[in-house]
């Protein structure tokens, strides 16, 4: 039988993301996967807190670490890649088509020329179907897109770590309204994650506790299909679904702050001559503005 890998989550409240520890059993090595920055975008502050949290708990159970993951760049938080990696040494990696995503946002944010385009801020690009280990777990990479052009999933034994894809049965699936979002591709993405053997653990990378519930985020593939709404259905239901909602749904507060910190694998902006940062936050690219009340 393989090895089944230890899960620990750390659930981050301001953006309701969930960041993991993947670790395997018979060796203690481990992958960190979506680690978050602590940040405030009303006074522009940055915080180290749930990825020193993560670290802790890496160094209290003795762990080893061997990975620094990313699924995606984050649309609602900035990555801790970065720091951890300043922290540890070890290696980040991400989907190859990361490269499309940074391209997109290059423009979109009329970044220097010299910024680079070509992924080469992470350590390792994970093609669709690429495979890496974590001590005895054997790992592998599916290419998820829908969400975002280059969202990947990472296959860890019997665990599916799936994103921003699915989340818990009662709240539904990512949005596909960013740019190079598709419901479409996302309905691909999902049936490819339902696919799996039906012993799989899922994961997903958000929780907003609806109805105010606890936070949760593993579920199983059997209650997907009975209980998720937006699974009730063929392609053509799923993505009038998806798209009704997306129209109503106003964009992440912050999207705009965050994409050119994770498409620098969760590097911050270099700082000038006394020190400081700046984050560059273009005008009206985003679609119209909406009233809130």
């Amino acid at each position: 039988m393989s090895v089944q890998p230890d899960v620990t989550a750390f659930w981050e409240s301001t953006s309701g993301s969930v960041q993991y520890i993947v670790a395997c059993p018979e060796t203690r090595a481990c992958a960190i996967i979506d680690p978050v920055l602590n940040y405030d975008e009303k006074s522009g502050a940055t915080a180290t807190i749930d990825a020193d949290r993560i670290l802790a708990h890496i160094k209290r159970h003795k762990l080893t670490l061997e990975w620094i993951l990313d699924t995606h760049p984050h649309a609602d938080h900035l990555s801790a890649a970065a720091y951890l990696k300043s922290r540890t040494g070890k290696p980040t990696a991400i989907g190859a088509r990361i490269t499309d995503v940074q391209r997109l946002w290059h423009t979109l944010y009329d970044l220097p020329a010299s910024f680079p385009t070509d992924g080469r801020q992470w350590d390792r690009l994970f093609e669709a179907g690429d495979r890496f280990t974590i001590g005895n777990l054997e790992a592998q990479v599916m290419f998820s897109p829908g969400h975002t052009l280059c969202s990947i999933t990472y296959v860890i034994g019997n665990a599916a770590f799936v994103h921003d894809t699915l989340f818990m049965p009662d709240t539904g699936t990512a949005r596909a309204d960013f740019p190079g979002g598709s419901p479409e591709a996302l309905w691909t993405s999902i049936q490819n994650i339902l696919a799996l053997p039906e012993n799989t653990r899922l994961f997903t990378g958000h929780d907003y506790r609806t109805g105010g519930r606890p936070p949760q985020w593993e579920s199983t593939l059997e209650q997907q299909k009975a209980e998720n709404p937006y699974l009730q259905g063929d392609a053509e239901f799923f993505v009038t679904k998806r798209r009704a909602r997306d129209m109503g749904l106003p964009m992440p507060r912050l999207i705009l702050h965050a994409l050119q910190v994770n498409i620098n694998a969760g590097e911050l902006p270099p700082p000038n001559a006394k020190g400081q940062r700046f984050l560059k936050l273009p005008l009206n690219a985003l679609g119209p503005f909406q009233e809130t009340r």
